[in-house]
């Protein structure tokens, strides 16, 4: 019998930086927001606001789509 292949899962990053969007967090993480004020994750994946525009910071809530290109992360 000749050798099988081990495959293994792939492995996925704990951070993702989205061009021109948010920054996703895989797993459990701890955010600190402008004031200080730590956030946890409570999501598999949660994203995080990098434009400054959102209503719900730190959490991402989709405004950066509507900014011009310039002003974009």
């Amino acid at each position: 019998m000749g050798r099988g292949r081990v495959t293994r899962p792939a492995t996925r990053p704990d951070v993702v930086m989205c061009p021109g969007g948010p920054m996703l967090l895989r797993g459990d993480h701890v955010v600190v927001d402008d004031d200080g004020v730590s956030h946890a994750t409570t999501r598999p994946v949660s994203a995080v606001c990098r434009c400054g525009k959102s209503a719900s910071k730190p959490w991402c809530d989709g405004t950066h789509k509507v900014l011009p290109p310039k002003l974009r992360p």
